[in-house]
């Protein structure tokens, strides 16, 4: 784990808010490695210092990934100002403080990574990385080849950007008033799909993902979650966070602090 501000750290740990972690901070309460720390912008790993409020260690927080099976009118984030209700309401009992990898809009259910691995999750939203993601879509109607071959070659959006080439689209099923298609895409586009789908003319109906960065939800029923294998999560870093990957996750991160 890279180093991150104490106050950071301490927020992150459930001691407070990161606000009046600043707060406990410059009141003197808080030492790392026995010394008393004022100043804002430390910067610790609390994996390897001894971070200590009031005389009372903190301990570091263990990182847990999970993909969830999320249901439809559930939105993506941690808490809601209109009081929906969240993803993070759907893994509570995990023990640890879980944020999204990336969103599902409130009508598309599926798959969900959810993690508090900062460095983990930055690399797999990331556009540079393009990490796979497979949806299987519900058009109204009997939808021809020309709009298939539009997604394969790219879609131009209604803000003029043109889409990558869809990594594989065909036809899953047809059923009565719909057609159902499978497609793969390596980017993350706010409402791609359904905004591919009106530039083509042609109107969603149901939109699920099945799989994010090849972890699958099959076998995951819908509004659960389960924890990823150990060799699930030692293939994202592989694939997602090896050395030169890290380095440049750690830049951009640093780069976003600093903006």
């Amino acid at each position: 784990m890279t180093a991150e501000r104490l106050q950071k750290v301490l927020a992150g740990a459930g001691v407070a808010s990161r606000r009046k972690a600043e707060e406990i901070v410059a009141a003197g309460r808080v030492r790392v490695n026995g010394a008393i720390v004022t100043e804002m912008g430390v910067k610790v790993d609390p994996r390897r210092d001894r971070i200590e409020v009031d005389g009372r260690a903190i301990a570091a927080e263990k990182f847990v990934t999970v993909i969830l099976n999320k249901p439809r009118s559930v939105v993506s984030t941690v808490r809601d100002p209109e009081g929906r209700p969240t993803v993070a309401e759907l893994v509570r009992d995990v023990g640890a403080r879980m944020f999204p990898v990336g969103r599902l809009d409130w009508a598309t259910s599926g798959a969900l990574l959810m993690t508090n691995d900062g460095d983990l999750a930055f690399s797999l939203t990331h556009p540079k990385f393009g990490v796979e993601k497979t949806y299987h879509v519900k058009l109204q109607g009997t939808i021809g080849e020309e709009v298939l071959d539009a997604w394969r070659k790219g879609v131009r959006l209604d803000d003029g950007a043109v889409t990558r080439p869809a990594q594989a689209v065909f036809r899953v099923e047809a059923s009565e008033g719909g057609s159902w298609i499978q497609i793969t895409i390596k980017e993350g586009r706010n409402r791609q799909i359904r905004r591919m789908a009106e530039a083509s003319g042609v109107v969603v109906t149901k939109l699920k993902r099945i799989s994010f960065a090849g972890i699958s939800i099959e076998g995951v029923p819908i509004g659960t979650y389960r924890e990823l294998t150990e060799k699930e999560l030692a293939r994202l870093k592989r694939d997602h966070l090896n050395p030169a990957r890290q380095d440049t996750v750690r830049q951009k991160r640093r780069a976003r602090k600093e903006t």
